[in-house]
């Protein structure tokens, strides 16, 4: 770091990272953003301009050799996450990389294992774990607030592309059409998954479930045609959890679907136990992106909980942009990861690693028609 200052350059220079990224690391003094990279020229000088940053390219491999960048934030389409964040680190950079780093636990698990090998931290980009409502919520299941967790239930569900003329930017064109693709429980059901992971603390046993492919012909990006897409745009799963720190082996359920009424981002997560539920809402909603309600067994109607100042970026509140908040908070834990001021390494590549196999075992329990085990086969 250059006089205690941490100096970023982000690959990937598209819709999320100028409303997540970008303004996530310019909100916080201890980093900088020094350079941007991106193929595409209009995005990059648009960027560029509108943050501020002279350091442009259209090779991210002109900055790996850079002695004085300290992180490689990977912001760009699916394919390129893994080798873009596997070249950063095999140059001795810390990774921030999107969801998912490789759809293969096994590629993923490599990353991180290289990671913990050369002494460099990592984070993917489960924004929704670091909402200050989810955050709050993990602080009172440690405190002990549901007791003993008997059943957890996941959704991020919303409209994005309920419109079939909406471009759909998820598609392989390699995937086989008579065969649904995995596309909605990877690319919007990965953060409840890891949300149902943290609060729950278990090992989780074994899943079931399906897909289904509900509107058959949808725009897509890069063709500019209205095309029949086979792909997984609405799924319901069934999990299994062994017993955790408390001796109690947990139920859960996801549901993950962009083709439902409602608004962004669609996330509910709901925790139930021996002592008390918590639910938070991580929905836009009248000016207001996150709520969370708690109940008790002595008081068991929900009632809605004020968010302590804590769990919020400095001046945050709940009427931001939850793209802003929620990714200020993903960057200043990372931060002090990197620093030393944290010793927690929340959301890195391992457990980026645990919610892609969790996916995997997904996909399977699916085409099999039957409960899969989990861990899956690391062959």
């Amino acid at each position: 770091m250059t006089s205690g200052t941490l100096r970023v350059a982000v690959v990937g220079t598209g819709s999320w990272a100028q409303r997540a990224h970008i303004p996530g690391w310019q909100r916080d003094d201890r980093a900088e953003v020094v350079a941007l990279a991106d193929t595409d020229p209009a995005a990059l000088a648009g960027a560029a301009a509108r943050f501020d940053i002279a350091r442009t390219t259209a090779d991210y491999r002109e900055l790996l050799d850079d002695p004085d960048i300290d992180v490689i934030d990977v912001v760009t389409g699916n394919r390129p996450h893994f080798d873009v964040s596997w070249d950063a680190l095999s140059a001795g950079k810390h990774v921030l990389c999107e969801k998912p780093v490789h759809p293969d636990f096994r590629k993923t698990r490599q990353a991180a294992e290289l990671a913990r090998s050369r002494g460099l931290k990592t984070k993917v980009g489960f924004t929704f774990r670091y909402a200050p409502a989810i955050q709050y919520a993990r602080h009172l299941i440690d405190a002990g607030f549901v007791g003993e967790p008997y059943m957890f239930n996941g959704y991020e569900q919303n409209s994005q592309w309920i419109d079939p003329a909406t471009p759909l930017r998820q598609v392989d064109p390699q995937a086989d059409p008579a065969v649904i693709a995995v596309s909605s429980i990877e690319g919007y059901g990965a953060p409840i998954i890891d949300i149902m992971h943290w609060w729950l603390g278990a090992p989780l046993t074994a899943v079931t479930g399906t897909m289904r492919n509900f509107v058959p012909a949808r725009m897509v990006r890069d063709t500019g045609e209205m095309t029949r897409v086979n792909i997984d745009d609405g799924d319901m799963w069934i999990a299994e959890f062994g017993p955790g720190p408390t001796g109690t082996a947990a139920l859960a359920s996801i549901q993950s679907s962009y083709v439902t009424v409602g608004n962004y981002p669609g996330i509910e997560a709901r925790i139930y136990g021996s002592q008390g539920a918590i639910i938070v809402r991580l929905v836009d909603e009248f000016g207001c992106c996150q709520t969370i309600r708690t109940a008790t067994k002595s008081a068991v109607e929900f009632t809605e909980w004020e968010i302590p100042d804590p769990f919020f970026p400095a001046g945050g509140h709940s009427g931001e942009p939850w793209e802003y908040l929620f990714y200020s908070n993903l960057v200043a834990d990372f931060i002090s990861e990197i620093t030393g001021g944290s010793t927690d390494c929340q959301g890195d590549f391992g457990q980026a690693a645990l919610v892609q196999e969790t996916i995997n075992a997904f996909e399977a329990a699916h085409r099999q028609r039957a409960w899969v085990s989990f861990p899956l086969d690391p062959r």
